[in-house]
């Protein structure tokens, strides 16, 4: 894509953006490519589909990976089709939850700007926690233990090493957001010619292959449910969907394209484009590599065996199939474009913690709300990156089998989180009908299916990415273990059981959506001094 020239856009886009009730407030640097940049980083098939191939492949085998991949992929491309019309109509930070409060209200909005920065919160912890891990495994593989050594335990280690990542990300975001839309776009190349890389090294370096038959046909179920068996109804319909997170994880966040809108010329068209061409490129170069790993899975016994004693499945199928060197090669490759994509998500983080605060949802929103003399919301990315590591402590405990549950938990936590707040406002624009004004981009009549499509597949997914991933997380059995918990509905229920009481006594009165802004910050100049998590003023929603 070619930079769209500034001069010419940058007036329209700020015209559309006070017809949205804002001031430019931010930098707006970001080109086309790179809106469409920070999502195909954050979706990022050098970070999913390494960190969670073993979900696939213990809860389903091959087929979850080989069929289940570009199979999941189709709903989830739907879901990504219904954002761009919406975010072409309203090119904001606020994104998802703006949309809902102007389709539904304040409580749509509310609601939706909770659950979107519950998932925006755990997808940067999640990524960040994965990358660490393989950082961990990296240095290991070049002799350097030390992240091991301090604690005795991977999976501790692992922790500590994730603090100092996710510090790293918080950093890098500070510096300013120019700096991170260059290191966006150079995060799609390295995506782009690391995966061309992993393809042709497992393509020609393994001296034996696995059949399209095995990739294609083999079933395994390594989860410890249904007693291994893989022709029982508790295969199909339990253990085979839970494969699935695999895919909805790793292809998620393209919410990222909304908000940095306001920071992209020519944001109503480059905007909407960015959000289905990151998934729809991500789903045909995540297949690709998915199926070369699967591909070099010849010694399943070992790799089985290896990820029962908590190794990365997909390092243990490189472990096997290559030698040394070529795996340090992979490793890095993943590695480094796993820290790219968490750089990326917590900038989409902070934004829509920026957008939402902007509107007085948050407590403390005047702190979050600020933006540092660089125009980038210093305060909100440090204040994502604190509660992302709040949520992946007890990832710091390990459990018998040293196997990540609480990293699949998050990861069940961001799928879930952000699923939901994509949903609402498409389920709220399908039901407004042709009353919708659409953007230049936009759906014509396909929004009547799509939309209902896409809210009933996420009613289904959010079923099953709550439900235990091992017996052991199971409250009456035998072996139950507190560390064996898939936490993802005591933290999502929790946080939005707490909002929910908070709306209902307090909040209802004092939020009424997005705030127009041009006219508060004109109001507000020289005057109210309002303390930190007091309530903003009360004022109209946008397009009331």
């Amino acid at each position: 894509m070619a930079n769209v020239d500034a001069a010419v856009v940058a007036p329209s886009d700020e015209q559309r953006l006070a017809e949205l009730g804002y001031k430019q407030e931010l930098s707006r640097t970001w080109s086309g490519f790179q809106n469409f940049a920070i999502s195909f980083t954050i979706i990022s098939i050098l970070a999913g589909c390494f960190t969670t191939y073993g979900q696939a492949w213990n809860n389903g085998g091959p087929i979850a990976i080989s069929w289940g991949w570009p199979l999941i992929s189709i709903p989830i491309l739907i879901i990504g089709f219904c954002m761009s019309e919406l975010v072409s109509a309203y090119p904001t930070a606020g994104g998802i939850y703006w949309w809902a409060s102007k389709l539904g209200g304040a409580g749509w909005g509310w609601f939706t700007g909770w659950f979107n920065l519950i998932g925006l919160v755990a997808v940067t912890a999640s990524v960040d926690y994965g990358a660490a891990t393989f950082l961990n495994l990296t240095l290991g593989a070049f002799d350097f233990n030390l992240f091991n050594g301090v604690s005795g335990d991977f999976l501790s280690g692992t922790f500590w090493l994730f603090l100092i990542v996710l510090g790293f990300h918080a950093l890098v975001n500070i510096a300013g957001s120019h700096l991170v839309a260059r290191i966006n776009g150079i995060s799609v190349w390295w995506h782009v010619a690391g995966v061309a890389v992993i393809l042709l090294v497992l393509i020609f370096v393994p001296d034996h292959h696995a059949s399209a038959n095995f990739v294609f046909t083999e079933r395994f179920n390594n989860s410890g449910f249904s007693a291994g068996g893989t022709g029982t109804a508790m295969f199909w319909f339990y253990v085979l969907p839970l494969g699935f997170l695999l895919t909805q994880y790793t292809i998620t966040g393209f919410d990222s394209c909304a908000h940095i809108s306001e920071e992209t010329h020519g944001a109503s068209d480059a905007a909407a484009k960015g959000v289905w061409r990151s998934i729809f490129y991500s789903a045909i170069f995540g297949w690709l590599v998915l199926l070369a790993i699967t591909f070099a899975a010849t010694n399943v016994d070992a790799i089985n065996k290896a990820a029962a004693g908590g190794e990365f499945v997909s390092v243990a199928i490189l472990d096997q199939a290559l030698s040394t060197g070529w795996l340090k090669v992979i490793l890095v490759i993943s590695t480094v474009g796993q820290l790219f994509c968490g750089a990326a998500c917590l900038t989409s983080a902070s934004r829509m913690c920026y957008a939402f605060s902007r509107d007085g949802a948050v407590p403390g929103w005047r702190i979050w709300s600020k933006v540092n003399t660089k125009r980038v919301p210093q305060n909100a990315v440090l204040f994502m990156a604190f509660w992302a590591a709040i949520i992946t402590v007890p990832a710091y405990f390990p459990n018998a089998s040293g196997v990540p549950v609480a990293f699949y938990a998050v990861v069940s936590i961001a799928v879930i989180g952000l699923y939901i707040a994509y949903v609402i406002p498409i389920f709220l624009r399908w039901r407004m009908g042709d009353a919708f004004e659409p953007g230049p981009w936009n759906l014509g009549n396909k929004y009547k299916w799509m939309c209902l499509f896409s809210t009933v597949w996420v009613a289904i997914i959010t079923v099953i990415f709550i439900l235990p991933t091992t017996p052991a997380g199971v409250p009456w059995n035998d072996e139950f273990d507190w560390n064996a918990v898939n936490y993802a509905p005591l933290v999502t229920g929790g946080v939005i059981a707490a909002v929910g009481i908070w709306w209902l006594v307090s909040a209802k009165h004092t939020f009424t959506g997005p705030r127009h802004t041009i006219a508060e910050l004109d109001a507000e100049l020289g005057e109210r001094d309002f303390p930190a998590d007091g309530p903003p003023p009360t004022t109209a929603p946008a397009g009331a």
